[in-house]
């Protein structure tokens, strides 16, 4: 029992990952003053871990490391330890990834870095095994030997941090000098035409069709997807690829998106019972994930998947994207509208007729969603016929996962769509027909759910990020514009609510937590950049100007505060935030897209919407900046690639002045929502009084009101509209006229 109350300093904190540990019987400190004064006084090196509260291998190394008392006792003696969130903390994450990736060439969490006093790296790497296995250097070998060093030769160890010291610097600079060529063997084309309408020098459609080409190059035809295990959903790599198709209509980029999507969604990746997708995939066929559920895996995924929906017509992507939205709506929305983090991919594995109440057992990978052929059997029953369940997900007595890397899955099944409905009916029935058989799989997808629910639930992180957040209202937002879906639109001004009065100081800077009443962490530039964007989106599906005002004040501040004067783009910290060894800068687009990429799109698009030349400057400023880098690996900033879509155009700012509630008004509306058109911007200009907010914001939409007192569109590029049009139709020949495949120039 005294073990069991025994506390560290991490249990003052919010953070979900931090109290994870705070029974160690390691001496943790959280990130701050107290921490950081104790390494100088002490002159010990810092043992940083960093990792967040639904990893795999972070609770794997807490079990074999962290609750070790040897390892406590060489970390309490030798080190200060601290733990960070990196979801809290995605400043102190990135800078020190940066190190690790420098020394080891890869990086991953756990992430474990040791520290100077002065807080410059010297050594790392991801996870570490208590002892030494798999040629990984154990734990308690590699901090004796660190200790040592740091007591003998403590020269060494400061060298290395001073070089380390000197690539994040260089790093933190950017991508390469403003407008410089690229330097890569591998990019072939030219890279460099005028902006249209710019009259500046900058990347342009050249390195689209670059990127193009090494997406094809590494596309896998057969299974979908880039390149080859483990494979990631890389949604906004796909969003740029339906771009680049509809520039071109090249039909191979369409199949390329298509085919990776339908895997996806076919594969174990796929949550089919409770919707929602998992993290990635450690095969290549999309059929064993690695479970954990991320928010904004949700929300780009939603927002790729609508689009595919918008450019193909195709209702099985729309499908997708309600079901994510339902599992969200459902299983990550907090009682005020806001949206939790993240579900772990472990839990608690029930063991029948086991010691302990239900929810007891040992915590393993996937427990929660994995099935034997038996108990499918039982909770279906001959009347839900499970013979027809196990030929459409691939059940099989002995377990399907043909690999696991994780050695968890013997015996059990994960669910993928093996065979279609109309197979299945083919293969049971010659009588029965798809409907009828579509009925049966639904109850009994309903009843397999019904039983889930009973299981242990895998933790949920529920802290609130305002960055996250901003993602996912932006997709949300947009599906209530794609699928005329009011209770998405309502989701989505809910979450804004909660945004834009808990994550806002009394002075108007954002924060970036909140979790358990508490607010907390000055808000960075990617919780400025996505909330913006999902404000923007919220303005399209609300015709609410007070967003639209929002989105401007918080991009007058992220400039303010975040932005390079000297070398352009934007830091990550504001320059009111805690000074680090380096003030870190992100253009890369990872699992999330780096900030700058989203900067870029929202300062055009607000550029356009208000009339303010000065950001769409600040715009073409920041792809000039990363120009260097999409030359080098365009493929790595699909994000960044998508804003540049948009500044070489042509775009359009579409306006529809009308009474709200007329139907032709509304009939106009949907037309342009229904569409794909990645680079036009919406705004309504509703007749009197109510029309004065928006021409607040966008004064030069005055004059476009009503022709003759009917609903009018205006079709705009280049600061030239097209005829008014008065109905749907015409409405929509002047989109399909506009899109960029009609033009030469590009």
């Amino acid at each position: 029992m005294a073990a069991l109350a025994r506390t560290n300093r991490l249990i003052r904190e919010k953070s979900p990952y931090l109290l994870q540990h705070a029974r160690n019987p390691v001496a943790w400190y959280p990130w701050g003053d107290e921490a950081l004064a104790a390494a100088r006084r002490d002159q010990k090196l810092i043992f940083l871990s960093i990792g967040y509260s639904t990893c795999h291998w972070c609770h794997v190394m807490e079990r074999e490391s962290f609750e070790d008392p040897a390892v406590a006792a060489l970390l309490n003696a030798q080190f200060i330890a601290i733990k960070v969130d990196r979801e809290e903390r995605p400043d102190l994450d990135h800078l020190y990834m940066q190190a690790v990736m420098s020394l080891t060439g890869q990086g991953g969490w756990p992430l474990t870095v040791f520290l100077t006093p002065e807080l410059q790296p010297v050594f790392g790497g991801t996870y570490f095994p208590p002892e030494e296995r798999w040629g990984r250097p154990g734990l308690k070998q590699v901090l004796t030997a660190i200790a040592t060093t740091w007591a003998e030769h403590p020269e060494q160890l400061r060298a290395a941090g001073d070089s380390l010291t000197k690539v994040l610097r260089a790093e933190a600079a950017g991508p390469g000098p403003a407008g410089a060529p690229p330097d890569d063997r591998r990019f072939t084309g030219t890279g460099y035409k005028p902006v249209p309408g710019t009259g500046t020098d900058g990347p342009g459609t050249e390195v689209l069709a670059e990127a193009v080409r090494q997406f094809t190059a590494s596309f896998d035809p057969q299974d979908g997807g880039f390149g080859d295990a483990p494979k990631f959903p890389r949604s906004h790599a796909l969003s740029f690829l339906l771009r680049a198709w509809a520039r071109r209509r090249d039909p191979a980029v369409l199949a390329m998106v298509e085919r990776t999507l339908q895997a996806m969604a076919a594969g174990g990746l796929h949550d089919h019972l409770g919707g929602g997708f998992h993290r990635y995939s450690t095969d290549a066929q999309w059929r064993i994930p690695h479970f954990e559920k991320m928010l904004y895996d949700q929300a780009l995924l939603a927002r790729t998947s609508l689009e595919a929906y918008q450019a193909t017509g195709r209702s099985e992507y729309a499908d997708v994207a309600r079901d994510i939205f339902d599992y969200v709506l459902r299983d990550l929305t907090g009682p005020d509208g806001a949206f939790s983090s993240a579900e772990d991919a472990d839990s608690a594995e029930e063991v029948p007729g086991g010691p302990g109440p239900p929810g007891t057992g040992e915590q393993r990978e996937g427990a929660f969603y994995l099935w034997t052929q038996d108990e499918i059997g039982t909770v279906l029953g001959p009347s839900l016929f499970p013979e027809v369940m196990a030929y459409l997900y691939g059940v099989k007595p002995g377990g399907n996962a043909a690999e696991d890397p994780t050695g968890e899955f013997k015996g059990k099944n994960i669910l993928y769509r093996a065979h279609t409905i109309a197979e299945a009916a083919t293969h049971f029935r010659s009588g029965t027909g798809n409907e009828e058989i579509a009925e049966i799989v639904a109850r009994a997808r309903r009843a397999l759910f019904d039983a889930r629910a009973a299981r242990p639930r895998p933790h949920l992180d529920d802290k609130v990020l305002t960055d996250w957040n901003g993602l996912m209202l932006a997709s949300l937002a947009y599906g209530a514009r794609v699928l005329d879906e009011p209770r998405y639109r309502a989701a989505a001004e809910r979450a804004a609510q909660f945004l834009l009065t808990r994550m806002v100081r009394r002075d108007g800077r954002l924060l970036h937590r909140y979790r358990d009443g508490e607010v907390a962490i000055l808000g960075m530039h990617d919780d400025y950049a996505f909330l913006i964007h999902g404000l923007v989106e919220l303005y399209q599906a609300t015709f609410e100007p007070r967003y639209l005002a929002e989105a401007q004040r918080l991009t007058a501040a992220m400039l303010d505060l975040f932005w390079d004067e000297a070398g352009g783009g934007f830091f990550l910290t504001g320059r009111d935030a805690e000074p680090l060894l380096v003030r870190p800068k992100t253009f890369y687009d990872g699992a999330i897209p780096a900030g700058n990429s989203v900067a870029a799109l929202e300062l055009l698009r607000l550029g356009r919407v208000t009339g303010a030349a000065a950001w769409e400057a600040r715009a073409r400023r920041l792809l000039q900046v990363a120009a260097a880098a999409m030359g080098r690996s365009p493929t790595a900033s699909p994000q960044m690639l998508i804003a540049l879509d948009f500044a070489v155009g042509p775009s359009q700012e579409v306006v529809i002045a009308g009474p709200p509630g007329d139907p032709k008004t509304q009939a106009m509306v949907r037309a342009v929502s229904a569409a794909f058109l990645p680079n036009a911007v919406l705004i309504f200009h509703p007749p009197g009084r109510a029309g004065q907010a928006i021409e607040a914001v966008a004064p030069w939409v005055a004059p476009q009101g009503m022709t003759q007192g009917r609903p009018t569109a205006y079709v705009c590029s280049n600061d030239a509209c097209q005829q008014p049009v008065t109905d749907a139709d015409a409405l929509r020949q002047q989109l399909a006229s506009a899109t960029p495949s009609q033009r030469s120039d590009v």
